[in-house]
C-alpha cells in the first residue's frame, strides 16, 4: 500500500528537481535503482528497453501487466522519486492510455515519460492532435488522483531523423508547443545534439526540457550553461553492463582469465546489503 503523503511529497520533489540542470538514470529492476540511489541521484527513471530486455522482451513487445510488476518491484526498491517510461501509453484509446498511467501512478510512480513514436517504429508519429488527447486525458486522470505527477511529453523528430535539420527542428517546436498546451508539464526531445538546435530548443519551449545523454551530447556543464533541466541516460547504462558481461564471458572463455569477476566487485555480503 502507497502511502499518499510520502506519494505526495516525493511528486512535489520531483518537480521541483526541473528548477535546476538535474540526472536523472534509468533503471531496469530493483538492484539498478537501488545502486542508482547509493550513488547519490535524487531520482531515478526506467528505461522501457532495459526493463523488456531484462523480461526477455524486445522493446515495445513487453505486456503492460509485466512492465506494471517491474515498476513496482523498482518503486518499493528505493526511497528517492521514479518517473515511469510509459512508451506510447499501453493503449489504443486516450481513456486506455490514461488508465494505464493510472495504474502506474498508483503503484508510486510520481512521474511518466510519453512518446509520440508509434510501437512499430516503421509507422513514424502519431498525430499532433492525437497525442494531444492523451495527454489531456492522462492529465485529468492524474489530477482526480491528487497526486502533483510531472507529465513529460516526448517527441521523436530527432530519433526517427526524418527530414532535414530545418525539418526535425520545426516539427519539435510545432509538436512540444501543442503538447504543453495539452497539459504536459515538459518535453522530452531524444537525438538532439547540435548546440544551435538546443539553443533555440530551449529559448522556445516553455517548460522544463529533458534530453538524452547519448553520442555527440554537449557536456553536462555545456547544457547547464544552455538551461536544459533534465538529462536521462535512456537504456545506456544497462547497455554498458551488458557490454562488459560479454567482456567478461569472453575474457573466462579466451584466456581462462576471472580478473573482470573478482577484482574490485561488490562482495556477496555487500550484495545481501544491497
Amino acid at each position: 500500500m502507497v502511502d499518499i503523503e510520502q506519494h505526495i511529497r516525493k511528486a512535489l520533489d520531483f518537480r521541483q528537481f526541473h528548477k535546476q540542470t538535474f540526472l536523472l538514470p534509468n533503471a531496469w529492476d530493483a538492484a539498478s535503482a537501488k545502486v542508482f540511489e547509493q550513488c547519490g541521484f535524487k531520482a531515478v527513471g526506467t528505461t522501457s528497453a532495459g526493463i523488456a530486455a531484462a523480461h526477455g522482451y524486445t522493446d515495445r513487445s513487453m505486456p503492460f501487466d509485466a512492465m506494471l510488476a517491474a515498476v513496482r518491484e523498482i518503486v518499493q526498491a528505493v526511497s528517492i522519486p521514479v518517473s515511469i517510461d510509459m512508451e506510447d501509453g499501453y493503449g489504443s484509446t486516450p481513456e486506455e492510455v490514461a488508465n494505464s498511467v493510472r495504474q502506474v501512478i498508483e503503484s508510486g510512480a510520481v512521474g511518466i515519460n510519453l512518446e509520440d513514436s508509434k510501437m512499430n517504429p516503421r509507422d513514424g508519429l502519431y498525430d499532433i492532435s492525437e497525442q494531444q488527447q492523451k495527454i489531456a486525458a492522462i492529465r485529468q486522470s492524474i489530477n482526480r488522483l491528487g497526486i502533483p505527477v510531472f507529465l513529460n511529453a516526448r517527441t521523436d523528430p530527432y530519433w526517427i531523423r526524418k527530414g532535414t535539420p530545418e525539418d526535425m527542428l520545426e516539427d519539435t517546436l510545432k509538436r512540444t508547443k501543442a503538447y504543453r498546451e495539452a497539459g504536459a508539464d515538459g518535453v522530452f526531445v531524444p537525438g538532439v545534439t547540435d548546440i544551435a538546435a538546443i539553443r533555440i530548443l530551449r529559448k522556445e519551449i516553455g517548460g522544463p526540457v529533458n534530453l538524452l545523454a547519448g553520442a555527440g551530447i554537449p557536456s553536462l556543464q555545456e547544457l547547464h550553461s544552455l538551461g536544459i533541466e533534465r538529462i536521462s541516460t535512456g537504456s545506456g547504462p544497462f547497455r554498458a553492463v551488458i557490454s562488459m558481461l560479454h567482456r567478461i564471458g569472453g575474457e573466462m572463455l579466451e584466456h581462462g582469465s576471472f580478473e573482470r569477476v573478482t577484482s574490485d566487485v561488490l562482495t556477496y555480503d555487500d550484495l545481501l546489503q544491497l
